[in-house]
Formats: structure tokens, sequence, C-alpha cells
């Protein structure tokens, strides 16, 4: 009887040791360090860019690679509204190409008037970032409102868009032209007008007697 108990008093003064001795495993982890290991000091935190940074610079001059396509789009005068362009009495509406410097602006709007859609419009706002053939790429939004879709608020794509040309079509149409709204394509149209040439007006004769 005095030798099991003695047995048993020393598994129990041994339990410690042997648990203290036993691997971690995933149920029973070892316990943390008394100090965390030392690491190398961090990079500055000044001089760091993002991303969203370089994207939102200013356009500082427009890249022209086709001259040919810069002639055409500076004369480009109209715009024209997919959405209401079929409806009787549809008419276009207006766009500025401008140079202020060494970058080009675009600046437009079309309110439309044909029966059911009055007080529908759609503008743009931007600056030409690069002008190569068959596309101009501009930095800018461009805004649909039409009184049917978000119960009349103005509907914005924004950002990089580009506007293409094929052939000898004198249109540019914007690429991102679908409406985040309801997703209709809105086929919003830049057109080109050939300026209207004055003829001189020939001087009077002078009469014969």
């Amino acid at each position: 009887m005095q030798r099991l108990a003695l047995s048993l008093a020393l598994l129990i003064m041994a339990a410690p040791v042997f648990a203290q001795s036993q691997a971690p495993s995933p149920f029973y982890p070892a316990p943390p360090p008394e100090q965390a290991p030392k690491v190398d000091q961090g990079a500055p935190l000044q001089g760091l860019s993002s991303p969203l940074e370089q994207d939102q610079q200013k356009v500082t001059r427009t890249v022209i690679d086709s001259d040919a396509e810069a002639q055409l789009f500076a004369g480009a005068v109209k715009v024209v509204w997919g959405r209401y362009a079929k409806l009787k009495g549809a008419k276009p509406g207006d766009v500025a190409v401008t140079k202020e410097g060494a970058v080009w602006r675009v600046k437009g709007r079309i309110d439309s008037v044909a029966p059911g859609s009055e007080g529908d419009w759609a503008v743009i706002d931007g600056v030409v970032e690069r002008i190569s053939a068959g596309t101009v790429q501009i930095r800018g939004e461009v805004a649909f409102r039409v009184a049917k879709v978000m119960k009349g608020t103005p509907c914005k794509v924004g950002g990089t868009l580009h506007f293409k040309r094929s052939g000898k079509s004198q249109v540019w149409r914007l690429a991102e032209g679908d409406n985040p709204c309801d997703g209709a394509q809105e086929m919003f149209d830049l057109v080109y007008e050939k300026p209207v040439e004055k003829k001189p007006v020939p001087a009077a004769q002078p009469k014969r007697g």
C-alpha cells in the first residue's frame, strides 16, 4: 500500500515536467515569447506616391499623334444624342473645342426638345489627353439626365473617355456610352461640321450709257 502511494506521488510530481517537455501541437500552442523579435526600422512615409494620384494628375499637354485627326476634330461643333435622335422634332446640341495653350478642352450640351423628352439633357466637359487616328481620348465626364431614369437624377460616366471615328465618318461616338443607371446605349456623338464658306459678292458693274 505504501508502495502504491509512493508511486502516485512520483507521478504527480513528474506531471509538470512531462507537460513542459511535450512538443507544441495545434491544440496546445507554445506560450508567447517573453520579448518580441527585433525588426529593422520601416521606410519613411514621406514621398510616397499613389496610383490614384497619378491617374488624377492634371493634363498639361494634349498629345497629338495625328495632325489630320486633330484638324478634323477641331471642327466638331454639334452634339447628337442617340436616345432621342430619331424622335420627331429632335435637334442637335452644341459643343466647343478650344485650345488653352498646349491643352485642348471640350465642352458641350444638348437639351432635348422632342415631344415627351423635354427637360432631359446631356453634357460633356473635359480636357483632351490624346488625339490619334480615329480616336480622341478625353479625361472628364459625360452626364445624362433622363426623367424616367433614377427619377431624373443625372447619371455620369467619368475618367478617361474614348471617342471613336471610323473611315470617312465625321462623327466621334463615345465608346463608354452606356448609361450607368439603366444600361441603355446613349449613343453620344460629337459631330464635325464643315464651316460655311462665304462667297465673295461680285462688285456691281457700272451701267453703260
